[in-house]
C-alpha cells in the first residue's frame, strides 16, 4: 500500500507538471502575439497607416492641413479635392527666412476653392518687428485670406533651455499686435501643449489658440479654435521629402466656419 500511495503521487506530480507547462505556453503564445500586435501597431503608427487620434466627421466637419517645403511639389488641385476646407502655408521664419516653396504655394492654391493663410514660425532669438516685417513684406495681403497664425513652439535647445518667460510673452505680444494692427484681423497663436503651459496659460485670451496634441484630445485651462490632431497625416498631392502631412480640425461648424472666415473672430471648443 506504500508503494500503491508513492506511484499515485509520483502521477500527481506528472499531471500538474503537464498542466504548468500548458499554462506556460498559453502564457508565452499571448505574450508573442501582443508583442507582433504591439509591433504591427507601432510600425502602422509611425508610417501613418494608424492615427492615434480620429476627431469624429460628425463633430468635426471643417478639416484642414498646414504644410510647408518639406512637402516639396504641391498639386493644389489634387490636394484640395480631399476632404480639407482650408490651408495655412508656411511663409516665414524668424527675421530673414522665407520659406522657399511659399510664393509658388501661395500662388497655386488660390481658386482651388481652399481657404488658405500663412504662418510664421517664432524665432525666440529674434526681435518682434523685425519678425513682424519679415512676415508683412512676405505675404503681403489677399482678399479673403485667413487671419495670420503665428507658430510659437520649442526648436533646437529650446526644450531643455527655454528663454524667460516675461522676455518670450512680451516679444510674442508685440509681435502679434504688429500682425494685428496691419491685417486689420486678430492673428491665432499656434502652440504645443508645453509651450502653451510655460508661456500662454493665464494670458494671450483676446487670440484665438491652434494647439497641438497628436496623441489626445487637448487638455488646456481654455477653448480652442483649431486642433492640430495628427502629424503623419497621408492625403495625396505631394512629393517632398516629408511623406507625412498635418492634419487639423476647426472647433466649429460649417456655418460657424463661415463666421471666422468672414469677420477672423473665433469659435472655439474648451479643453478637457
Amino acid at each position: 500500500m506504500g508503494r500503491d500511495r508513492m506511484e499515485q503521487k509520483n502521477g500527481s506530480h506528472s499531471t500538474w507538471a503537464g498542466k504548468g507547462a500548458g499554462y506556460l505556453r498559453s502564457i508565452l503564445c499571448v505574450a508573442v502575439v501582443l508583442s507582433v500586435c504591439g509591433g504591427i501597431f507601432y510600425y502602422g503608427v509611425m508610417n501613418g497607416w494608424f492615427l492615434l487620434n480620429r476627431p469624429g466627421a460628425g463633430t468635426y466637419s471643417v478639416r484642414g492641413v498646414d504644410v510647408s517645403h518639406y512637402q516639396g511639389d504641391i498639386d493644389w488641385s489634387v490636394l484640395s479635392a480631399q476632404d480639407i476646407s482650408f490651408a495655412y502655408i508656411k511663409a516665414t521664419e524668424g527675421s530673414r527666412h522665407r520659406d522657399p516653396r511659399f510664393e509658388e504655394n501661395w500662388e497655386e492654391s488660390a481658386g482651388t476653392g481652399l481657404y488658405t493663410g500663412a504662418y510664421h514660425f517664432f524665432s525666440f532669438d529674434s526681435p518682434a518687428e523685425s519678425q513682424a516685417q519679415n512676415f508683412i513684406q512676405t505675404v503681403g495681403k489677399r482678399e479673403g485670406m485667413l487671419p495670420p497664425v503665428v507658430d510659437f513652439e520649442f526648436y533646437g535647445d529650446k526644450r531643455s533651455n527655454p528663454p524667460p518667460v516675461s522676455q518670450a510673452a512680451e516679444q510674442l505680444e508685440l509681435m502679434l499686435e504688429m500682425l494685428g494692427e496691419h491685417y486689420g484681423v486678430t492673428p491665432v497663436i499656434y502652440a504645443t501643449e508645453e509651450t502653451y503651459e510655460m508661456y500662454l496659460e493665464g494670458g494671450f485670451e483676446a487670440y484665438p489658440l491652434w494647439i497641438r496634441n497628436v496623441v489626445r484630445r487637448p487638455k488646456t485651462d481654455r477653448e480652442w479654435t483649431f486642433w492640430q490632431y495628427a502629424n503623419r497625416g497621408r492625403l495625396k498631392g505631394y512629393s517632398g521629402q516629408e511623406k507625412f502631412i498635418d492634419l487639423n480640425v476647426f472647433a466649429g461648424s460649417k456655418e460657424q466656419w463661415e463666421q471666422f472666415v468672414q469677420t477672423g473672430k473665433p469659435v472655439t471648443k474648451a479643453g478637457s
